[in-house]
């Protein structure tokens, strides 16, 4: 009976999780199409870069290369594929994403809001009870980068208005296996490969006014994005007494290249009646392969440490480089260059062992700033944010074989400059992750 009860509590956890996979996975498909993006920033490079974290630690600022454990639970830390060999669970990971923006030039400003699917990751450890400890693997798809931007201008030619319109929209996604060992006591390394895969749409348009009969044109580039990518990471964890631990972190990537073709279509359209966003099509004037070649992607390097009590508090901080000064740029765009930044942040656990659920509850804060890699009319393009965020636990089941939380963050930033006729973007990206730590591949005893 007592077998039976288990088992129903795990099946009942993979139905929960099976649920929200199939709602995050079908959202994709809307991913895939549009952008959740309303960046003007998007434009350069590939976009604007989502990173490889989940809502834990995206609301301590960000910290991820030393981040090991959270709430005394290993943590499923794409960012760092050492921490695998943590794993004594199985541990399914899926959320959402959501994003609120301002984008102010001079006077003016505008608002925008979307959301899209955030995450879907797994992992499992292979060690087995008083065995071999072989580390542990996860596997899992999120997105890479995204661009959204738009800008029109009203025009005139021989009396004719019409208007012209930029626009970016699309993403890249990340599909990754990835495995961690320790080799030795206290000192853990893992390896994450990647597949990147995608459309990134740049649109020209010109558009006339119904009443006048004249036919539209747009021009679209499309950069479809393929490759492999490679990522690694290393952990030191030390105990210094009274529950106190050190954790000192490093990750990186090589500057992977990856595959860029990109192609043109010029096409000429109507403006449907009643709604100047409906465009019917009427013939493609031309359609050509304008490169198809390979792309660096920025060298990487992370380093970090994190300082913590049992299950009760956890600070840290990250130190982050990226140079994309190799990133091929296409013809007109000015040269990117090396991305510098830090993170801080950090955890509370009120009382672990009070029946207030208050007092259980995971409080999260954290701070982070970049010196992006980007620079527009000689000013260079800085991005900062105030992070929190909770992490909500679930009431344990299967007689303790299963722990779940859902986990909220939100980063409240800055990026841009309204100097240099730039525009400043304010946003809030809200994460919402829902997390099942469960005993799935333990073998049980009969009672």
């Amino acid at each position: 009976m007592l077998e039976q009860l288990k088992l129903f509590y795990s099946n009942t956890s993979l139905l929960i999780l099976l649920g929200i996979s199939s709602f995050i996975l079908s959202s994709t498909q809307t991913y895939a199409q549009s952008s959740t993006s309303h960046s003007p920033y998007s434009q350069f490079g590939l976009g604007q870069m989502r990173e490889d974290q989940l809502p834990q630690t995206r609301a301590m600022g960000g910290i991820t290369t030393a981040v090991r454990f959270q709430g005394g639970l290993p943590v499923l830390n794409i960012s760092n594929p050492a921490t695998y060999s943590g794993f004594n669970r199985t541990i399914l990971d899926a959320g959402l994403y959501g994003n609120v923006t301002q984008l102010e030039k001079n006077s003016t400003a505008d608002n925008t809001a979307d959301f899209a699917f955030s995450h879907f990751a797994f992992g499992f450890t292979l060690n087995k009870n008083n065995g071999p400890k072989l580390g542990g693997i996860s596997f899992g798809l999120m997105p890479y980068s995204d661009v959204g931007y738009s800008t029109s201008a009203s025009r005139e030619i021989s009396n004719t208005p019409y208007q012209t319109r930029l626009v970016g929209e699309g993403g890249i996604n990340k599909a990754y296996v990835g495995y961690g060992v320790s080799p030795f006591k206290n000192f853990s390394i893992g390896a994450n490969v990647g597949f990147l895969f995608g459309n990134l749409y740049d649109k020209s348009l010109i558009d006339f006014p119904t009443n006048y009969g004249f036919y539209n044109t747009a021009k679209t580039d499309t950069r479809r994005v393929t490759g492999v990518t490679y990522d690694y990471g290393a952990q030191y964890f030390l105990p210094l007494g009274n529950r106190k631990n050190l954790t000192i972190g490093y990750s990186g990537s090589l500057d992977n290249s990856v595959r860029s073709k990109v192609t043109s279509m010029v096409t000429r359209t109507q403006t449907g009646s009643g709604n100047i966003t409906e465009q019917v099509p009427i013939d493609t004037s031309s359609m050509d392969v304008l490169s198809n070649r390979k792309i660096n992607l920025p060298l990487k390097h992370n380093v970090g440490f994190t300082f913590s009590k049992g299950v009760n508090w956890m600070v840290g901080a990250d130190f982050k480089y990226a140079d994309w000064s190799k990133y091929q740029v296409r013809t007109g765009e000015e040269p990117l260059g090396k991305n510098i930044g830090f993170a801080l942040g950090g955890q509370i656990k009120p009382d672990p062992t009070s029946l207030n659920y208050l007092k259980v509850i995971d409080y999260r804060l954290g701070f982070r700033y970049n010196k992006t890699h980007m620079t527009v009319n000689q000013q260079r393009i800085n991005d900062m944010a105030v992070t929190v965020g909770l992490g909500l636990p679930l009431p344990e089941t299967g007689f303790g074989r299963t722990f779940s939380n859902v986990n909220i963050s939100a980063e409240f930033g800055q990026q841009g400059t309204i100097k240099s006729n730039l525009v400043r973007e304010r946003y809030i990206n809200i994460n919402l992750g829902f997390t099942i730590n469960d005993a799935w591949f333990i073998r049980r005893s009969y009672d």
